[in-house]
């Protein structure tokens, strides 16, 4: 029987009798406490090792993730078995069958979770964006499982068993939809006031994200406003989408002004439009530490030390990948800033700035200035070559 990775979802209800005992819920408790560190745009990585692999594992954080996944070249190297299916998973690159690894315990400092199937997909893509090795991704199959806090202050998570918990003062609970993935009501103003669903992703490492069918079936950006065409990378592969702002985003009682706002020409419906209109990313979730009740069906929000932080404007058009042990150029948009520096696709970036840390998250985050002239030296052959690269803003 062929199966695929289905959104599902489940509604309750209640009967009304004339007589109704309440159970009373225990008490969540404590489970474990344990660091996270982050990636480019927030995006969120935790360590854990699986089975009997002895090394640690680089997993992403992700409730935009239907289960949890293991990386196909990590499989390779620890010859962890692998077993063929007729399931099929959708991301931007396209629908594709997946095998799997049956049973598995994945073990968290302090805790671990058992009897996991994890398929198995090839994220060397988010390995050459970040330059570090994304060994999987850990979705739904962890988080319904427990509650989960999430404190970008201080850079740890806690886990908790399900039960009742109290939220921080000062914050606001959210009542998204919940299947698989979490999704939440967001209002926008821009050409127009409006309200939709936008899925809960804490694995995307970008602010907001519509889709196109649903940016031009709603009308909801100002028409005079000319978005740059930029990259992006995802499980799948790359692919270009348009770069732009949204006058005021609204999660709950909490607004956001000039955010930016990728749009996605979806052709495989990754967003599933027109139930969901695109996705929240971490860019602008980081700003609260947050409170991931699945459980309960429930995401407490408090602001935290990043809520005011300034969103970046930079565009140069430049994408660039971490290979090989080289950070090289795999994509200049024409016409952007990158390409009237003279960068080329191909070019080894050896500096950005005074920085020679052969880092590719340090060198985008220089990158991620508006307005500057940043000198950039490449090799090019056996040549060494100094180009100034001025970023500009999108506002």
């Amino acid at each position: 029987m062929k199966n695929t990775f289905l959104i599902l979802f489940f509604t309750f209800c209640a009967r009304a009798c004339l007589s109704q005992e309440i159970l009373s819920q225990p008490q969540a408790k404590l489970i474990t406490t344990f660091p996270f560190k982050q990636y480019s745009g927030g995006v969120m990585v935790i360590q854990a090792t699986i089975g009997n692999v002895p090394d640690t594992l680089n997993f992403i954080l992700d409730t935009g993730s239907g289960g949890i996944s293991l990386d196909s070249s990590t499989c390779a190297e620890f010859n962890i078995a692998t077993k063929a299916s007729d399931t099929t998973i959708t991301g931007i690159g396209g629908i594709r069958k997946v095998p799997f690894v049956f049973d598995q315990t994945l073990h968290l400092p302090g805790l671990e979770v058992n009897h996991l199937n994890f398929h198995v997909n090839n994220y060397d893509v988010l390995t050459s964006v970040y330059g570090e090795k994304v060994d999987g991704i850990v979705g739904y199959s962890f988080f319904s499982r427990y509650v989960v806090a999430i404190n970008f202050d201080s850079g740890y998570i806690q886990v908790y068993t399900p039960g009742k918990i109290s939220y921080p003062r000062g914050g606001t609970t959210l009542h998204p939809v919940f299947t698989a993935l979490p999704i939440q009501w967001v209002n926008f103003k821009d050409r127009k006031k409006m309200g939709y669903n936008f899925y809960y992703d804490t694995g995307a490492g970008l602010c907001l994200l519509m889709s196109e069918k649903f940016a031009e079936d709603s009308a909801v950006l100002h028409s005079r406003r000319r978005p740059v065409v930029t990259q992006a990378q995802g499980m799948g592969g790359r692919l270009q989408m348009r770069l732009t702002l949204v006058k005021e985003v609204k999660v709950g009682p909490y607004k956001f002004h000039q955010v930016p706002t990728y749009l996605y020409e979806d052709e495989y419906n990754v967003t599933s439009f027109p139930f969901t209109g695109g996705l929240i990313g971490i860019d602008l979730l980081r700003r609260f530490n947050m409170i991931i009740n699945y459980p309960k069906r429930e995401i407490h929000l408090l602001p935290n030390g990043h809520f005011n932080e300034k969103f970046d404007y930079a565009y140069t058009g430049l994408g660039i990948y971490y290979e090989n042990g080289k950070i090289t150029v795999g994509d200049v948009i024409e016409g952007s800033p990158a390409a009237k520096a003279k960068i080329m696709a191909g070019d080894e970036i050896f500096s950005v700035g005074n920085n020679l840390s052969h880092n590719i998250m340090t060198y985008k985050n220089i990158l991620q200035t508006p307005n500057e002239d940043i000198k950039v030296i490449v090799k090019r052959g056996e040549a060494f070559i100094m180009l100034t690269l001025h970023t500009v803003s999108i506002r």
